[in-house]
């Protein structure tokens, strides 16, 4: 019998499509119905009508439907999809600068000697990078710069694992502007993801406080007590692989003023981004432009010539084009639902279920629910796209707000992506740093615990 460790699950676009298979099935088993519709002024779009549900005529979906489904959806997903290209493009612009680099492993030199300050100012950064962009894949190179630093420091493994993991993940958790969460689920709830700033912005500081209190606080006891760290037999042996490696990359890149203005030119990009939706009118297509524009304004400043540009820019977008692909899937399930008649079937059996249920309690049943499904898609953006549709016009007949649903779906999700071993990012950050899942589920756990009723609290309240 193979060990857990060496199981290998199935990947998100897998997944997604067995539940399209799924949901096909169910068309030939479930009753077809339907709700009348009308315009929601608030929303600016159709939303089903409380208690109008109807039975209709069955629509049984075939394996043709099936194989079109995502195709469909990518279809329905092109201006979101584009979007994120164009996102994925600017992105690899801005890194192939260095600047992210080099400001970050400044830092790192700067700090030495000083390295009980480093941890808050580097979680702080990748926290930035989480609520403002979702970094993930992106910080693989920074567990190989700050390894060999902390231990140097005296701190084990796992501290420097949790700087970065942690740092970003809580970021992620609060997200805030995260093109791949927030905005996704936002588009797929109806509304902009500007709503709901607020209890995001709450979340997302209480989170960075939490996470950061609680690597400062195992870092000063494992120092102290270096018997203490959950990688305490690994001691000599992490001190000779990753210290007798640490002259591979010194952090001694220059940090120039270049790299300045490009940094600045990161923050005020995704700053625009909010103007622009909160009170420009702007969407998918606007959106886009600006980030294109970005992208050209960066190359210039870099003096970057137009051949690298265009290769930068086009390795970023095909990066990103999983991201796409997993979109338009998880759209295709609710085609099949939407086709095969179904989709108001089971918002009818949602209604009747949640609909009388507490606020406080639909909000905290939803939180669950996305923990769970989180498990099985660990890519927010596909999460997004499958849960968001249902769930939304299930807020509605519970009288909770779809920006309550998005911060709901998001948290979870957050806080699953912190140990799942579904997550590529969390198996390649633990490998980098040597540390088992067990190890490291063991060390998560408290934090865990402490954000899950951190989120569930501002939730609650949000909700009343």
């Amino acid at each position: 019998m193979k060990a857990i460790s060496e199981i290998k699950l199935p990947s998100a676009y897998t997944i997604l499509f067995m539940i399209i298979a799924f949901m096909a099935a169910m068309t030939w088993i479930v009753p077809a119905g339907q709700y009348d519709m009308a315009m929601n002024e608030t929303l600016g779009r159709e939303v089903a009508v409380a208690g109008t549900y109807a039975p209709a005529e069955a629509n049984p979906q075939g394996v043709m439907d099936i194989i079109e489904a995502p195709i469909t959806g990518i279809q329905k997903t092109i201006d979101l999809g584009l979007f994120i290209l164009f996102i994925g493009g600017y992105l690899m612009v801005i890194t192939a600068t260095g600047a992210i680099d080099s400001g970050i492993a400044r830092a790192v030199v700067r700090m030495k000697g000083k390295e009980h300050l480093m941890i808050p100012a580097l979680m702080l950064c990748f926290a930035a990078g989480g609520t403002i962009y979702g970094m993930a894949e992106e910080t693989i190179p920074f567990y190989i710069l700050l390894l060999p630093v902390i231990i140097a420091a005296g701190y084990d493994a796992t501290v420097a694992v949790a700087i970065v993991l942690v740092g970003s993940g809580v970021g992620v958790l609060g997200s805030t502007i995260n093109p791949f969460a927030t905005v996704i689920a936002s588009d797929a709830s109806g509304i902009p993801f500007t709503q709901g700033m607020g209890l995001r912005l709450l979340i997302l500081a209480l989170s960075f406080l939490a996470g950061c209190f609680y690597v400062m606080r195992y870092a000063k006891k494992i120092r102290n007590n270096p018997e203490l760290s959950i990688v305490a037999d690994m001691k000599e042996s992490n001190e000779k692989h990753f210290l007798e490696k640490s002259g591979q990359k010194t952090g001694d890149e220059e940090f120039t003023g270049r790299h300045k203005l490009i940094l600045s030119i990161f923050g005020l990009t995704f700053a625009v981004m909010v103007w622009g939706v909160a009170y420009g009118g702007w969407w998918m297509n606007e959106m886009s432009v600006l980030f294109l524009s970005a992208s050209i304004l960066v190359a210039i400043i870099d003096r970057m010539s137009e051949e690298v540009f265009v290769d930068k820019f086009l390795e970023g977008a095909k990066d990103l084009l999983g991201v796409v692909l997993v979109l338009g899937i998880a759209r295709g399930i609710g085609t099949i639902m939407d086709n095969g008649m179904i989709s108001g079937t089971i918002l009818n059996w949602g209604e009747g279920a949640l609909a009388d249920a507490p606020s406080v309690v639909f909000i905290n049943l939803m939180y669950w629910i996305h923990v769970v499904l989180s498990f099985l898609i660990p890519s927010t953006s596909g999460l997004a796209v499958f849960s968001m549709p249902i769930i939304a016009p299930l807020a509605d007949f519970a009288g909770v707000g779809r920006d309550l649903a998005v911060t709901a779906y998001q948290s979870a999700s957050g806080l699953v992506n912190l140990v799942t071993p579904t997550s590529g990012v969390v198996i390649a950050a633990l490998a980098i740093g040597r540390i088992s899942i067990v190890r490291w589920f063991k060390f998560m756990a408290p934090l865990l615990l402490v954000l899950a009723v951190m989120s569930m609290v501002c939730l609650s309240v949000a909700a009343m």
